[in-house]
């Protein structure tokens, strides 16, 4: 943002280290380890940007290796880091990938991290003005106080005039129980202005079985999106009806990192002025690419590809096949398989939904 236009989009939030064993065995017998980037807001910050928009995203790191890797990495996805604070008395957080054969667990190191420094003052840049959209997730304000001052100061205050504030619910247990996140994040939640939350979330943390309870409890958002995994995407406008957009059926290799991506599928379609329909057809495309990758991120669809989604009838949607209409070219091995980092093919098909709220870390 030197000299050019600013920002469109502005994301905070932290990113860390990920350290996953290379042979996908569980921590205690792996002998190595592949280092990689993680965060719920710089992965939107990156799916956006392959969508063509510009976007800032806001943190703190340590002014330490594993720091100048996540900046590197941020940066190298097209995401602007010039409002990223180095800092020299906290480090870079680190998490690490527990593969079972059950599930895949998350050990987190972050406590007095850099990021959990951040506080209301971050979003004082005078470069981030004029950004039309100022995204936030459920992570941040269990950080530290400081932090949940931050995202209070975001949905309250405004520091963005004129921009939408989005919050994608993103409850992490291993953070927080739901007994204590619930009233925080659904307090902070329903002061936005698009809300995005799992079905399963929205059950854990509130009691609510089914996409209408919870807008009733977000009554003052504009938008509330409720994911459903597998099932599809309800877009529950605070007037007019509500919008159902099923899931699409593709391989899948990993399904972290699918929330994110189909939260910069569909925000991207909002940028873009298109209806609750279109956006949530985005949303499935993009997250049908995240599924069927290992890590995070994959590389963004073609526009056309995009555009093409949102002209099918609803018949022609719910008989869409992900891999044979081209929307999964480009993706190592997705002629069906999709390929893993260590060069193996580990895939399950079925439906792909948009993760079930589970972004990273």
């Amino acid at each position: 943002m030197t000299g050019g236009p600013g920002p469109e989009v502005v994301t905070v939030g932290e990113t860390m280290v990920v350290m996953s064993p290379t042979d996908a065995a569980p921590l205690e017998r792996a002998d190595r380890l592949r280092l990689g980037v993680g965060g719920a807001e710089s992965n939107l910050a990156i799916g956006l940007a392959g969508l063509g928009h510009r976007v800032a995203w806001v943190s703190r790191v340590g002014d330490d290796p594993f720091g100048r890797m996540v900046l590197r990495e941020v940066a190298g996805g097209g995401v602007d880091v010039a409002s990223v604070a180095l800092d020299a008395h906290a480090p870079t957080g680190v998490y690490f990938k527990d593969p079972r054969p059950e599930a895949t667990g998350v050990h987190y190191y972050r406590a007095g991290s850099a990021a959990s420094r951040l506080g209301p003052g971050a979003l004082d840049d005078p470069r981030l003005a004029g950004a039309r959209l100022l995204h936030l997730s459920g992570i941040t304000p269990v950080l530290s106080e400081s932090c949940r001052a931050l995202v209070a100061h975001a949905v309250d205050d405004r520091p963005l005039r004129g921009a939408l504030v989005s919050f994608d619910v993103n409850h992490r247990p291993r953070l927080w129980p739901a007994d204590r996140a619930a009233d925080v994040l659904r307090d902070l939640a329903d002061r936005a202005d698009i809300v995005l939350v799992g079905l399963d979330e929205a059950e854990r943390l509130w009691g609510t079985a089914d996409p209408q309870a919870v807008r009733r409890l977000l009554p003052r958002p504009a938008t509330v999106v409720v994911k459903d995994g597998a099932v599809g995407a309800t877009a529950l406008p605070r007037t007019g009806p509500a919008v159902f957009v099923p899931a699409l059926r593709a391989p899948v290799v990993e399904p972290v990192g699918a929330g994110d991506a189909f939260a910069a599928g569909y925000l991207s379609a909002v940028l873009r002025g298109l209806d609750h329909a279109a956006a949530l057809r985005c949303g499935h495309v993009v997250a049908v690419r995240a599924l069927a990758v290992p890590g995070d991120c994959a590389p963004p669809p073609r526009r056309r590809d995009l555009d093409g989604v949102v002209d099918l009838t609803a018949d022609g949607w719910a008989a869409l096949d992900p891999v044979g209409a081209g929307l999964l070219d480009g993706l190592a091995g997705c002629d069906g398989t999709a390929v893993a980092d260590d060069g193996g093919a580990h895939v399950g098909t079925g439906a792909a939904g948009p993760g079930n709220g589970r972004g990273s870390r």
